[in-house]
């Protein structure tokens, strides 16, 4: 199998797709990884690592040319024509893009998106969404720490004692208890809020205080459980009283991060204007979810979990400075490759036999979920 890596091209995007480790892996199976030069500069890997492990450095073309393509993300409007018909791509295609998804269809490929994983045992170890979404919050609480002009730990000093920073973490998917845990690893106080109550216990292992709504019909309990790992849209109701109690505990909070995603939907409103509004100065928020929420009235552009907030920009708001950077993981970038170059390498031994040629196993409950479209037509 001639398996390629091309060099990512979308801004802000420095990760890669394969790095000298799962190349070293792929050349030891009988495969030939052509690596664009270049490719792994941005994540600390240079050419000579790839050389040394195994593969052929080339220019972008050779490495658009073979028959396995490995992505970080979607080939944008330029590469497309370098696909080539009956190529099989792999990576984080963005599956609810119909527009997009449309386009790599058109080009003949088979393609894989592999965000649409399902959440089980067996996918764990190729779970793009959960390796990445990790490093985010990691980072997210970092790049907090870094704007906030406090302490996060609290202090005692021949000066005076200096109060822990307060942190209020909505959403404790993976990107979410990450922040808790390294929010709490930093020495803030941590409260943490999220519409399924099975994560309390979670969140209160981590060291936080879990923020419960109560449910007052079956309706919100059903909602509540989720699907498939994700949070599920909550009646109107909870809603209400969900945000009321976040605008009073956002008040107390000196750092907020917010995580709440749902697939194939506009991210939730989790801060409202009027929150930011009454914040206290010098407060930050941090919102994974920016360029994900609704369309902003008068504006042309989608906010986030907060409608403030403006996708890859730091803006300051009544005093608070709210950071919209929508790919946090790229922020870490080496690390960020490694994992994601691991989980692409265990997806290709679903696909990929050991005499290097494709099957296309639809029986699989992970190939026939993440396959995006296949000989010119869409698969979902």
């Amino acid at each position: 199998m001639h398996i390629g890596v091309p060099a990512e091209t979308r801004a802000h995007e420095t990760r890669v797709a394969a790095t000298p480790e799962t190349v070293r892996k792929y050349v030891a199976q009988g495969h030939t990884v052509s690596v664009e030069r270049g490719a792994g500069a941005a994540a600390s890997y240079p050419d000579d690592a790839y050389a040394a492990a195994g593969a052929q450095l080339t220019d972008a073309t050779t490495a658009w040319a073979t028959e396995l393509i490995l992505k970080v993300q979607a080939p944008g409007a330029a590469e497309l024509p370098l696909l080539k018909a009956g190529a099989v791509l792999v990576g984080m295609l963005d599956p609810f893009n119909t527009t997009q998804a449309a386009a790599l269809a058109a080009t003949g490929v088979t393609a894989f998106a592999l965000e649409a994983a399902p959440r089980t045992t067996r996918a764990q170890s190729l779970d793009v969404l959960s390796s990445q979404a990790n490093i985010a919050g990691y980072k997210a609480v970092l790049v907090a720490a870094d704007l906030y002009g406090r302490f996060m730990p609290m202090l005692m000093t021949a000066a005076g004692t200096v109060k822990a920073a307060r942190v209020l973490v909505l959403g404790a998917g993976v990107a979410g208890l990450q922040a808790i845990a390294t929010a709490k690893r930093l020495g803030a106080v941590v409260e943490a809020s999220d519409v399924r109550p099975a994560v309390k216990e979670q969140i209160e292992s981590l060291g936080a205080k879990f923020l419960e709504v109560p449910y007052e019909t079956d309706e919100e309990r059903e909602a509540a459980q989720g699907t498939g790992g994700y949070a599920r849209p909550m009646p109107a109701g909870w809603l209400q009283r969900q945000a009321a109690l976040v605008h009073a505990r956002a008040l107390e909070a000196d750092i907020v991060i917010t995580t709440a995603l749902i697939p194939g939907r506009a991210a939730p409103t989790l801060i409202a204007a009027e929150t930011v509004q009454a914040m206290k100065p010098g407060s930050i928020i941090v919102d994974l979810a920016a360029g994900r929420g609704a369309p902003v009235a008068g504006a042309d552009r989608a906010g986030g979990n907060c409608p403030l907030t403006e996708a890859d920009q730091i803006v300051t708001r009544h005093g608070v400075q709210l950071v919209g950077y929508t790919n946090l993981a790229s922020r870490v970038a080496a690390d960020a490759s490694a994992l994601y170059a691991r989980n692409l390498f265990d997806f290709v031994r679903l696909i990929v036999t050991e005499q290097g040629t494709f099957k296309l196993d639809l029986e699989d409950d992970i190939v026939a979920a993440t396959l995006l479209a296949r000989a010119g037509a869409l698969a979902r």
